[in-house]
């Protein structure tokens, strides 16, 4: 039997308040909110935090997929993004094109994978990364960072 090539993702939010929504993806609810000092009641991260945290996330989901696949053993990871992201349009002072300017990303293997083979695991990971393909395709500038910490 052959796997569907395209499905349907679904979300849905009930929103209580200009800033709080409370958000069902499957059978998991979450919030996304904004902090007290801009109105929220911060119960959640932000609608443009949650968009940084996906490409953490699927980061580690698409990276562990790659190397699998590679035959890598790259342990268990550990991941942050910085982003530089332009205020601007949120703000409503401007249109802004590329709001998520810059992001570096930082990925720490604990297994035993040499930095070549983490190398090859995050050149995999940009082709089949789908967050980190919006991201790019947006126009925003990830630098990524793959090292070992395994001694």
């Amino acid at each position: 039997m052959q796997s569907k090539t395209t499905v349907k993702l679904r979300a849905s939010a009930v929103s209580p308040s200009h800033s709080l929504s409370n958000i069902s993806v499957r059978d998991v609810r979450f919030a996304i909110d904004e902090p007290v000092e801009r109105g929220g009641t911060n119960l959640g991260p932000t609608p443009t935090d949650t968009a940084l945290s996906a490409l953490v996330g699927c980061t580690n989901v698409i990276g562990h997929k790659c190397a699998d696949a590679l035959g890598v053993d790259i342990g268990h990871l550990t991941i942050s993004a910085i982003c530089d992201f332009d205020r601007l349009g949120v703000t409503l002072q401007q249109e802004v094109d590329v709001p998520f300017v810059k992001i570096l990303l930082t990925v720490e293997s604990d297994g035993p994978a040499t930095q070549s083979e983490l190398d090859l695991v995050s050149a995999e990971v940009g082709k089949y990364c789908p967050l980190a393909k919006l991201f790019r395709q947006g126009g925003t500038i990830i630098e990524e960072n793959w090292k070992s910490t395994h001694s």
